[in-house]
């Protein structure tokens, strides 16, 4: 007899959903997570504090608001570290509440402390505190997310050469600062220091960054992150980097020498299992900790299931949800419905960006004939009273059967704006719905229309000359 019918180790977004929909089907729930870490790297090092931190940053610095009333606009004169970590530990410290409240409210069992297996059906549970329990399982699902990669090369000391995690505990706002990276999260900090007035300098080692985005949107972000001051060395890589009392001087593999108050890496993310030791479970994990599963998130060993930032691409919060409650569900023989794949990206940066579906240039790549509907956030009457003349949403709509094969949105509320086109894509809805649709006016959302009637009116001009 097992004392869990399924046992969680992490509880982050993955593991929190897989927790809670195993306690909905009736079975025993436990979840294992450090102390203090309830909410896992989301929660507390990852998602919610930099996006917490982008809000704040937005708000004091008054930069959505210049448009109407001048480029010296500021709520605030001096920002300090203090003003953005209050915002962020408000919030932290509510969603704490929240996630531990829903784990309570269904009985799921909060293990503390870092697990480790002795056997596939058993953990162990160090408290930190020298304590350890055993705990047995029918099934287990591995939910423990990732950390920073961080270079053999580089010496961190958490003050001028840091990682992401490193952000939240910066002593005052950089005057300058050097971002070696341009991914996702590389992106969306070098545009809130840059917000802030920092002086930032961006080397990524490939030609552009953002590659799986919209060429057009990637552009515009990298347009407006010009405008903040933002310095791109594209093809260049940071060979090494010497701290100063001062700061820091970044040495590129060029030659090129960068002075900077903070360097962050921005390398990845690796794979926190090195300490489940996984052999014991008959599992193994690649080089960036990650662990191989099947499309119902099983590992090699059947009832052991993997699911998050773990098991690699996408790595994103929202999947990562969905893949806990598949694997759940799976793992209790609950019936399960098709795993859609129309699954939207959101990147936090200022301005937002948000697509689902496919590009221009895969659609291109794959000789799928389609036609491109834009309208512009200056176009509509709440982009004017927003002060957003920047935004714009793309609709790709195919030639054939009309319907959506790629929305992309750039600019204020992109990541929430991107859901109508989701759920139209979902329902097999075509570009048709959109034209005769009402939309609330004035409103961000009008967009929608406005560029169906764009791709609309291009259709015809084609067909009138076929």
């Amino acid at each position: 007899m097992y004392d869990f019918d399924v046992l969680i180790i992490g509880s982050g977004p993955s593991g929190q959903k897989a927790a809670i929909a195993t306690a909905k089907l009736d079975r025993r729930a436990a979840i294992v997570e450090r102390r203090d870490m309830l909410g896992g790297v989301c929660l507390n090092t990852g998602t919610i504090p930099s996006k917490t931190l982008r809000e704040a940053i937005l708000y004091l610095t008054g930069l959505d608001q210049r448009e109407m009333y001048g480029q010296s606009y500021r709520v605030k004169e001096e920002i300090t570290i203090a003003d953005l970590a209050a915002r962020t530990s408000h919030v932290v410290g509510r969603e704490m509440d929240v996630v531990r409240s829903q784990l309570t409210r269904n009985r799921v069992t909060i293990l503390t402390g870092t697990a480790r297996f002795t056997d596939p059906h058993t953990v162990e549970v160090d408290d930190e505190a020298g304590r350890i329990r055993r705990a047995s399982a029918d099934k287990i699902v591995i939910a423990t997310g990732t950390r920073p990669a961080r270079p053999a090369s580089v010496e961190f000391d958490e003050r001028t050469v840091i990682d992401s995690d490193g952000i939240v505990h910066l002593e005052r706002v950089p005057r300058s600062m050097v971002v070696a990276g341009a991914g996702v999260i590389g992106i969306e900090y070098a545009s809130m220091f840059a917000a802030l007035g920092t002086k930032v300098t961006v080397v990524e080692q490939r030609d552009r960054m953002l590659e799986f985005c919209d060429v057009e949107v990637v552009e515009a972000l990298k347009y407006h992150l010009r405008d903040l001051a933002v310095t791109f060395r594209f093809g260049e890589t940071v060979s090494s980097v010497q701290a100063r009392p001062e700061g820091a001087i970044a040495t590129l593999a060029s030659g090129k020498k960068i002075p900077a108050d903070t360097v962050m890496y921005s390398a990845g993310r690796q794979g926190m299992s090195d300490t489940l030791n996984l052999s014991a479970a008959g599992l193994t994990a690649d080089k960036r900790g990650r662990i191989a599963v099947d499309e119902f998130f099983r590992t090699t060993v059947p009832h052991i299931y993997a699911v998050g930032d773990v098991i690699g691409f996408p790595a994103l919060a929202a999947t990562s949800m969905e893949q806990g409650r598949i694997a759940a569900y799976h793992a209790c023989g609950e019936k399960l419905h098709g795993v859609g794949d129309l699954h939207p990206i959101g990147i936090y940066s200022i301005p937002e960006i948000s697509f689902v579906g496919r590009t221009e240039e895969q659609l291109t790549a794959d000789s799928v004939p389609f036609e491109v509907g834009v309208s512009r956030y200056r176009e509509l009457a709440r982009g004017q009273i927003i002060g957003d003349s920047y935004g714009v949403l793309k609709l790709l709509v195919s030639l054939e059967g009309r319907t959506l094969l790629g929305v992309h949105v750039f600019g204020t509320g992109a990541t929430e704006l991107v859901h109508i086109g989701q759920a139209v894509m979902g329902c097999g809805g075509t570009v048709d719905y959109l034209v005769d649709a009402v939309f609330n006016y004035p409103t961000l959302a009008e967009a929608y229309k406005v560029a169906a009637l764009d791709a609309m009116n291009k259709m015809r001009q084609i067909a009138r000359f076929s």
